[in-house]
């Protein structure tokens, strides 16, 4: 028998800080793929939708069944921030000063506190959320079509191909 899942499925938003375009490099792009892959492989959530701009993502996902949203999204920020930093100490000591902050818990910030997480609780709301998400690149003028923006699941739901395998899609 499938488990019954109690949450609703949420659109989630992160910014980067002070909207710096932390997410610009394909290799951190990456770390949220794989992220993302994570959370599905491990059974913690559902990614119905996905885009990765250079300072913020936009998500659909749904919590599995015994998995806090609250501290499935921290855990998930958490674990990109720790990589980038990772990498920017290493490869990039002097944008990481970008990053430093005078706070008691933390050297360095990655995003700003407080992401937007909303439930979605009925199916028009859902669909103006994928169809927002999708349009982003476009919206910035990126390009023409959302399909043709690599780092999002806009070519998944144009042509039902999994490129990244982990989306579900909202019918399913």
């Amino acid at each position: 028998m499938a488990p019954f899942i109690t949450e609703y499925p949420q659109y989630f938003t992160a910014t980067n800080l002070e909207w710096k375009r932390l997410l610009k490099p394909d290799k951190y792009k990456d770390i949220v793929i794989s992220s993302l892959r994570f959370l599905v492989k491990d059974k913690r959530a559902k990614i119905f939708a996905f885009i990765i701009m250079e300072n913020h993502i936009h998500l659909i996902w749904q919590m599995m069944p015994d998995n806090d949203p609250e501290a499935v999204q921290r855990d998930f920020l958490k674990y990109i921030a720790q990589r980038i930093q990772r990498d920017l100490q290493k490869n990039h000591p002097d944008a990481l000063a970008h990053f430093k902050v005078d706070a008691k818990d933390r050297a360095y910030q990655f995003w700003e506190r407080n992401a937007l997480s909303v439930e979605l609780r009925n199916h028009p709301v859902f669909i103006q959320k994928l169809e927002y998400i999708h349009w982003n690149p476009v919206k910035a003028e990126m390009f023409k079509l959302p399909e043709e923006y690599k780092y999002s699941s806009a070519v998944f739901y144009e042509t039902g191909k999994d490129n990244w395998g982990f989306l579900t899609h909202y019918k399913d």
